[in-house]
């Protein structure tokens, strides 16, 4: 049971901010109801018509971007908790593998792929 302290006291730590936050936003948020404000637009304008246009296919490689970088937020957090238990070899494969991931960024940045012009 020791073992799962931290990522007890994780999740409680994140759901008390995730409360805390909702509470605040509601306590201090604006309270405006009208037949405009109402409305699914943010703006209070009132729409005209509605656009579908498509989206640039940027907008999905750049979230997959975000994915992957997310993910490998998620490796080092694992790894970092048990860095001692892994020794030299456990460090040389983290290196390795952030090596790979900033090569992979450096890729997509010199193709371009985060230029939104």
């Amino acid at each position: 049971m020791d073992h799962y302290l931290g990522f007890v006291l994780l999740v409680l730590f994140s759901a008390g901010t995730v409360g805390a936050m909702i509470a605040i936003s509601q306590w201090l948020g604006p309270r405006r109801h009208s037949r405009v404000h109402d409305m699914p637009f943010e703006c209070g304008i009132e729409p005209t018509e509605i656009t579908r246009g498509r989206f640039s296919i940027k907008f999905f490689v750049v979230a997959l971007l975000f994915i992957l970088f997310d993910i490998e937020l998620i490796f080092l957090f694992s790894w970092a908790v048990i860095y001692r238990e892994l020794g030299l070899f456990g460090f040389v494969e983290m290196l390795v593998f952030l090596l790979v991931v900033v090569s992979g960024l450096f890729y997509s940045v010199k193709k371009g792929v985060l230029d939104w012009k």
